[in-house]
């Protein structure tokens, strides 16, 4: 979940910036093309790259990449444990940056341009006003939303499902739990799949599950300022 929020957003930012620069010509296309993951469906995208892309014998990453380009051995995307978790993290960056890319774009139109201006009179370089100016006034705006969007991740049963179903297995674990599971889709593994409906253990972690995200949003609602507002 962290690493996806890290990537979507880190993607996400660098796109906005080069959006926001006044100097790019074509912005409404290129926005255009880059928010297309956004609004196709999530559950298509998942299956378009699980059976698309991660293929080992017939996926376009293997057969025109790996082995065409640089002429290895194909790689067990979904039947290795390591590649799993990357294929999962490639899927949700690949859904999150749109979203990460609109939410920097919208803040970075509302920071004053006097705060650049008085920068650059100062001397300050480009590296120094994305340090000290740009990126503090971003995330007075876009860290609510990072808890939320972890928050999210942590619990993208759909992600995890349609890709790698939790897969590959853990060999030699007593339960259902397989090298990409989250807590989620491992107690739906637990409730309706595996060896018997062990719906005691899994609404047990259902309760654990609540807790985790109920911390999420005190978190989130404590960085957007909800509590204040409604004190007033």
């Amino acid at each position: 979940a962290g690493l996806s929020v890290l990537f979507s957003f880190t993607i996400g930012l660098a796109l906005a910036i080069t959006l926001n620069d006044k100097r790019l010509k074509g912005k409404k296309i290129y926005r255009t093309l880059l928010i297309i993951p956004w609004a196709i469906p999530a559950f298509i995208s998942a299956l378009v790259w699980r059976n698309g892309f991660f293929n080992e014998t017939y996926g376009v990453l293997n057969r025109f990449i790996v082995q065409g380009l640089f002429g290895l051995e194909p790689i067990k995307w979904l039947n290795d444990a390591f590649w799993a978790k990357v294929s999962v993290l490639l899927v949700n960056t690949w859904l999150g940056f749109p979203y990460m890319m609109t939410v920097s774009l919208g803040a970075l139109q509302s920071i004053p341009e006097e705060f650049y201006e008085a920068s650059s009179i100062d001397g300050a370089t480009k590296f120094q006003r994305f340090r000290k100016i740009t990126f503090p006034l971003l995330m007075v705006t876009v860290a609510p939303l990072l808890v939320g969007s972890f928050a999210f991740n942590f619990n993208n049963f759909t992600g995890i499902y349609l890709v790698t179903q939790g897969g590959p297995a853990i060999v030699g674990a007593s339960t259902p739990a397989g090298a990409t599971d989250i807590l989620i889709s491992y107690t739906f593994k637990l409730a309706f799949e595996g060896r018997g409906q062990d719906f005691g253990f899994a609404s047990a972690i259902s309760i654990l599950i609540f807790i985790i995200v109920a911390g999420f949003s005190w978190i989130n609602f404590k960085l957007s300022g909800s509590f204040e507002e409604v004190s007033r």
